[in-house]
């Protein structure tokens, strides 16, 4: 496999990073203090957004795994058709519209949109792994070359964002130190100008909204002309597809799939949590509002120069050994929750990054290991790849859509007030929580289940040269 397939086929999975960075970053804020609407409504945006993204998930494995071969792949062409809807839906979801009542509505609806059509890109996207070579080092060398441009991707995207929208999230009335002027009119002062006003904020996130829009059309011709979708390698004439329900009952049961699927189902919630939260904690608990798109991209910037760094790594000490960095993070995140000062602050947005990049990588990295082992054990069978992967976003998807649900409805309960400048201790203790202690225990109790992940560095190499024998 060239190095230009490899870097045209990261490229491909870049936009949706981009996009889904932004909103990860961003569309908690945005819709608590430009849209004005309420955490309970928030939460429910959040988690049904997510939840449709995760009930496509099935589907769109469903419909992939009957789509017959064309010339350009059979992959190729659900990634290209999704794409111009996933453009519009991803630009109206940022739209402030000029009604109040039905906010909640718009919000939902096109955030649900967004969701299920970039499962539709992702689904064929990732199983299209399994497509370009039999070669693991080939598959793994490719899954590093996309891992490093979608964390790249996730670093444009919210710096972007961050950069663009930053003065929608800063005034001078929030710039007072609490400890000398306490009176309850400072804490009741907004810090959000209307955002009626036609030069405030809506313009601005319209902006950064139509930039962020316009790369997934560079992202998806690149793709298009510099990869090749290659037919199942390992098929013979006379083998048939697995039917699909037959198919998930068999993934349900493959004791490796459902390991690593549990281990990373709850750290990949623990990181939404901190990607979703750590706006709102810079700017309401840790007095960083001036910071945090700065700190946003530092923390970025140390997970794509990284990203090579952990491929090295797994390459020579092995997969579940590379699982150990994801826990980096979680002593500094404490220490900021305690100690919130900026230098720790940057210093914790580094480890972070480095972290990050291990739990984006090592899930990408062992999955088509998965594959290969379930095809070793079900050799007559074709056209499961899209059910492992399509599965697999679906639970990931589903439990950080939970998680993102429940903290939005925790800020509610707890009092969170959009467009005020300090908010109650309440919100402030719920907001250290979800940065420090929930993600942590949610890390630990995924790298407990991944001891018993049964496929090692020797396994491997044994199921390579078995398939090898088959093909």
């Amino acid at each position: 496999l060239s190095v230009c397939s490899k870097i045209c086929y990261a490229i491909g999975g870049a936009p949706n990073q981009v996009a889904g960075s932004a909103a990860s970053f961003f569309l908690q804020i945005y819709l608590l203090d430009i849209a004005h609407i309420t955490p309970f409504h928030a939460s429910l945006v959040l988690f049904i957004g997510k939840a449709s993204g995760a009930v496509t998930d099935p589907v769109a494995g469903f419909f992939i795994s009957k789509s017959r071969w064309t010339k350009i792949g059979r992959l190729m062409p659900w990634v290209l058709a999704c794409t111009p809807f996933t453009i519009i839906s991803y630009f109206l979801m940022w739209y402030l519209p000029p009604f109040v009542s039905g906010r909640v509505a718009w919000y939902l609806t096109f955030h649900c949109l967004f969701q299920a059509l970039t499962t539709l890109f992702q689904v064929p996207y990732s199983a299209l792994t399994m497509f370009l070579s039999t070669d693991q080092k080939d598959r793994d060398s490719a899954t590093a070359y996309r891992m490093t441009m979608e964390v790249l991707g996730t670093l444009i995207g919210a710096a972007l964002q961050g950069q663009i929208v930053a003065s929608a999230h800063v005034s001078p009335h929030c710039t007072v130190n609490p400890s000398v002027n306490t009176t309850d009119s400072w804490h009741d002062t907004p810090s959000i100008p209307d955002p009626s006003d036609p030069l405030s904020h809506q313009v601005i996130y319209m902006i950064a909204a139509g930039v962020i829009a316009s790369v997934y059309l560079l992202g998806i011709v690149v793709l298009f002309l510099g990869v090749k979708e290659r037919d199942d390698p390992y098929a013979l004439h006379s083998d048939r597809a697995i039917p699909f329900c037959k198919g998930l009952a068999l993934t349900m049961k493959h004791g490796p799939y459902v390991k690593l699927t549990a281990s990373f189902l709850l750290i990949s919630t623990a990181v939404q949590l901190e990607q979703g939260n750590f706006v709102l904690f810079c700017t309401h608990a840790a007095g960083l509002r001036n910071h945090f798109q700065y700190l946003v991209v530092t923390i970025l910037v140390s997970a794509v120069v990284s990203v090579p760094f952990w491929q090295k790594f797994l390459q020579r000490f092995g997969k579940k050994c590379a699982a150990c960095g994801i826990s980096w993070m979680i002593p500094f995140a404490v220490m900021l929750v305690t100690i919130p000062n900026l230098i720790l602050a940057y210093f914790v947005a580094f480890v972070s990054g480095l972290s990050i990049a291990a739990s984006l990588l090592l899930p990408w990295s062992m999955l088509p290991d998965v594959v290969d082992n379930f095809r070793l054990q079900n050799p007559h069978g074709k056209g499961h790849e899209t059910i492992f992967y399509s599965s697999y976003v679906f639970f990931t998807k589903m439990s950080a859509g939970i998680g993102l649900g429940i903290s939005a409805a925790g800020l509610e309960f707890t009092g969170y007030k959009p467009g005020i400048c300090r908010q109650s201790d309440d919100v402030i203790l719920t907001l250290k929580l979800l940065i420090g202690a929930v993600p942590a225990i949610l890390i630990l109790l995924g790298l407990f289940i991944l001891l018993f992940y049964p496929i090692t560095e020797e396994s491997r190499k044994e199921t390579k040269l078995a398939l090898e024998e088959l093909r």
